[in-house]
């Protein structure tokens, strides 16, 4: 890990002014060419997003770095000016913040897939068919009655939604070496949270002998028969959003992980829609309030990871569709944008860069009346890290003070 001189000085050259900033988040919006039929957002109908780049700054963003494909806690840090290369944190700390749960500094927690097996321990479903909240919470609760953890330490479970849920290792002395066991793919086993480099912490191999007692006891389960753990982590000790930038933020996000992502730096959750039109109408009156609003839509990147091209290009039309709602009220400066790419060809996140626009003062000239990744790849704004996003909008919102003399 390396000093964030960037962050840094963007930090101390923060000032405050009334002037709006909204941050809409079409979670994995980018995409790849379909056979010659264009992506998602090409194929989508969006007269809106279409108006809107032509008085608009386009380009695009690597969320950590060229050819890293990011997860989605790293990508959101990005997106808040926090470089992912420093600040690192794994996303059980974001599950657990996602559903308030009261997490201690010293508490190690994991985001757990639910997922299925066969008899010969191969995984054959990661999502274990995306079970409903009341599988979720009947089979956590025959885990909390039946676990047996070792002397000193307590495990907690807590339902998130569908097949997700947290996994929090309480005690004294705990830590956080421990390897995600999701091998993200079907027909072989889970991995061991104690294996290479991880051997050597105590910490892991209590949760390797928990996840082993997990197998043994949803062994009769048809669907969630085992678990897959990832991001163990601990609570970090990192500045918050309000300190670094002189904003009074706000988060309008509807799934836990977003929220979780929101509070670990200090921007709190003030509404939980999951729909276009609801984000963009919570997001507008949040600005009455709030000088930077966080707004996320997670659909975008759901349909993307079913591999639902359709779904995708739907997904897309209605953010579309209820973005009038959230122009109304005439935010600053808007950026919309997505944390990171997730094509349906791949079913999964890329490393392909991100569409940006960004509405704002002072700006050269208008894009190409399309937003898209076509359009965005040579417009005003460039290629960029995800972490200069901010600083960009907080620089036309006259939010930062000159350099030097």
């Amino acid at each position: 890990m390396y000093e964030d001189v960037y962050g840094n000085v963007i930090s101390s050259l923060a000032a405050e002014n009334d002037k709006r900033i909204v941050l809409l988040v079409m979670d994995g919006v980018g995409g790849c060419d379909n056979d010659g039929a264009g992506t998602a957002l090409q194929q989508a109908k969006t007269p809106n997003m279409d108006a809107l780049a032509g008085r608009s700054a386009l380009g695009q963003h690597n969320p950590i770095a060229t050819g890293i494909t990011p997860g989605s806690g790293p990508g959101h840090l990005s997106l808040f000016g926090y470089d992912p290369l420093v600040y690192q944190v794994g996303r059980g700390v974001l599950s657990a913040l996602g559903i308030e749960f009261p997490l201690e500094k010293t508490d190690v927690a994991a985001r757990l897939n639910f997922c299925t097996i066969d008899t010969d321990g191969n995984i054959t479903d990661r999502r274990a068919g995306r079970i409903g909240d009341d599988v979720n919470k009947r089979v956590l609760e025959i885990l909390r009655r039946e676990i047996k953890p070792p002397a000193g330490v307590e495990v907690l479970f807590e339902t998130v939604a569908e097949h997700r849920a947290l996994m929090v290792l309480r005690g004294e002395g705990l830590d956080d070496d421990i390897g995600d066991t999701d091998p993200q793919a079907v027909g072989v086993p889970a991995l061991s949270p104690a294996r290479r480099p991880h051997d050597k912490s105590k910490t892991a191999k209590i949760a390797e002998e928990i996840i082993n007692q997990v197998r043994k006891i949803l062994a009769d389960e048809p669907q969630a028969n085992m678990i897959l753990a990832r991001g163990f982590a601990k609570w970090p000790d990192w500045p918050t959003f309000p300190q670094r930038y002189k904003l009074n933020p706000a988060a309008v996000a509807g799934y836990p992980m977003y929220r979780g992502v929101s509070r670990l730096v200090g921007i709190p959750v003030v509404s939980q829609p999951t729909t276009a039109a609801d984000i963009c109408a919570e997001a507008a009156a949040a600005m009455k309030e709030h000088t930077f609003i966080f707004a996320h839509f997670k659909y975008t990147d759901k349909t993307g990871e079913d591999g639902d091209l359709p779904g995708k290009i739907e997904r897309i039309e209605e953010m579309d569709a209820a973005l009038p709602a959230l122009m109304k009220a005439d935010p600053d400066v808007l950026i919309i944008t997505g944390d990171h790419s997730t094509p349906p060809s791949l079913k999964a996140h890329s490393w392909h860069p991100v569409p940006i626009l960004m509405k704002a003062p002072h700006l050269r000239g208008g894009g190409p009346g399309r937003f898209d990744e076509i359009a965005c790849r040579s417009g005003e704004i460039g290629t960029i890290t995800g972490k200069e996003l901010m600083p960009l909008a907080m620089a036309h919102a006259g939010k930062l003070e000159k350099f030097g003399a």
